[in-house]
């Protein structure tokens, strides 16, 4: 890290003249240690392992490849993994843009313990979130016995994995626009309700245009952690293949039955989601910076 120093040198005539210099210089052995650290690091722990998965589910040839994924319980995993994240990722958008909204545009007690219980699936094991469920919906639960009386299916069936996938993501919406509209503050809000707007006139033409790319960016984080998600599925799902297996635990049995070739195929299917997703958020930062870029010009 360079380090600018300004001195002080009086010449003849009273005059002051300014001279910088660098005072300190990293050495160059320096800068090639951590440049060779980080490249290393993602190599060997990013790069390599997600260049594999490709490779293998590409070992046996494409028509392996592709017999895998148009396998009957193949597609049911896509299907399923593609709807639980549409069901999911719009109803934390509503959340996060309420929690948002009023942590950081209204005082009320209890705010920040709604602050504090955001973060809870972060704290919380996938796994537990799951167990919630399952003794508050579960056949032997809070609300089993009349969820069956009234032939309602929770737990084992589509409501009960989207209702794990919410818990489990429903704080990346939140977290990427609070701080946001933390900065932003309440002054613009407050001028537009002065000028007569409604409610909906004020969010749709002050305060949206404001957040737009940090909103687009924790939908894409819920997305990515959506169609990822584990462990609370696994919970509440029971494992039905061709009904409530989702791709990750799809992959899960391939790879338990020896089907390392079918297993492979999925995940690298699972993996181009992912770096489409990757891809989006990287489009997205460009235009956020290229939008702060154009808002600091005079």
């Amino acid at each position: 890290m360079a380090v600018t120093a300004v001195t002080f040198n009086h010449s003849g005539g009273g005059t002051t003249r300014f001279e910088s210099k660098i005072a300190t210089r990293d050495p160059a052995w320096v800068k090639a240690i951590v440049l060779f650290l980080s490249l290393g690091f993602f190599v060997l722990f990013l790069l390599f392992p997600l260049v594999a998965v490709f490779v293998e589910a590409l070992r046996r040839g494409w028509s392996t490849y592709v017999a895998a994924l148009i396998d009957p319980d193949a597609l049911s995993a896509i299907r399923l993994t593609l709807l639980t994240a549409a069901i999911a990722v719009p109803l934390n958008l509503v959340f996060g843009v309420s929690a948002a909204w009023a942590i950081t545009k209204f005082d009320f007690r209890g705010k920040q313990l709604l602050n504090s219980l955001i973060d809870l699936p972060f704290s919380v094991s996938p796994v537990i979130a799951g167990l919630i469920y399952v003794l508050v919906f579960g056949a032997q639960g809070r609300f089993g016995p009349w969820l069956a009386a009234h032939d309602i299916k929770i737990i084992f069936a589509l409501p009960g994995i989207v209702l794990a996938t919410v818990f489990v993501t429903f704080p990346f919406v939140a977290r990427e626009l609070i701080p946001l509209m933390q900065s932003q503050g309440r002054e613009e809000e407050e001028a537009a309700l002065v000028l007569g707007a409604s409610g909906w006139q004020m969010f749709r033409k002050v305060t949206l245009p404001n957040i737009k790319w940090g909103l687009l960016y924790g939908v894409i984080l819920c997305n990515a952690r959506a169609m990822g998600e584990f462990g609370a599925v696994s919970v509440v799902s029971g494992h039905i293949r061709g009904q409530t297996n989702t791709m990750p635990l799809h992959i899960e049995i391939l790879y338990n039955e020896y089907q390392f070739a079918a297993a492979f195929a999925v995940a690298s299917l699972l993996a181009l989601l992912a770096l489409v997703t990757l891809i989006i958020k990287a489009y997205v930062e460009w235009r956020a910076s290229q939008q702060h870029k154009q808002d600091q010009e005079p």
